[in-house]
């Protein structure tokens, strides 16, 4: 039997992939370039079936555990923006917290999420900072996806992501990160390195799982 050709990665396109783990109804694939791991995809779910679970998620800006969670990004984002910086909050969700509380901070931030606030003139703008928390780990198209989040900065505009990081292969077939089918792409801190070194973006850990890149 001929074996299929490896499927170029959809974050750099480098065909060096490989298969690297498969479970039940799903495979998941990994770059030898930029350690990005992800879903081929046509096993990523329909739309209908993504709303359907994100509408199960129960996010709540009085929910103060909810808010100390946001805040590992909202505090090393806020000290490093310019007074009265404006924003938006890429994949907002159902129950947008994070807007909320940078706004408290004084920060106006716009909204945008294809389910739940699909503004699409909120992509025509530029800003002084985006953020995606809990969203990139979603992407379908990932280089897509950062290509569009380049041409929403402004040049010296920081972008704040939040998405837990793939550390320990080893641990992979247990992981609790891919219990949930909506997530398709897995992150490496090399991963994060590869995507500012294409884009030219400087970048810092300032928190575990939290990524700031500069424009």
């Amino acid at each position: 039997m001929t074996e299929r050709p490896s499927p170029p990665c959809p974050l750099c396109e480098d065909g060096a992939t490989y298969l690297f783990h498969r479970d039940t109804g799903r495979e998941y694939r990994r770059c030898r370039r930029c350690q990005l791991t992800w879903v081929p995809r046509h096993q990523h779910l329909c739309e209908a079936e993504q709303a359907h679970r994100y509408r199960q998620h129960h996010n709540d800006p009085g929910d103060a555990g909810y808010r100390a969670f946001l805040d590992r990004l909202v505090r090393p984002l806020v000290s490093r923006l310019p007074p009265h910086a404006a924003g938006l909050d890429y994949g907002s969700g159902p129950g947008p917290t994070l807007s909320v509380m940078l706004a408290e901070q004084g920060f106006p931030v716009r909204l945008y999420d294809p389910f739940f606030a699909p503004d699409d003139g909120a992509l025509r703008e530029t800003y002084d900072f985006v953020t995606c928390t809990e969203t990139v780990e979603h992407f379908a198209a990932p280089r897509a996806e950062y290509l569009r989040l380049d041409a929403l900065l402004r040049q010296g505009s920081r972008l704040g992501v939040m998405t837990l990081m793939l550390e320990d292969d080893a641990a992979f077939p247990t992981w609790w990160y891919t219990r949930d089918r909506t997530h398709v792409c897995f992150y490496r801190a090399d991963t994060m390195r590869w995507i500012a070194g294409w884009r030219g973006w400087r970048f810092e850990f300032p928190e575990p799982n939290i990524v700031l890149f500069e424009k």
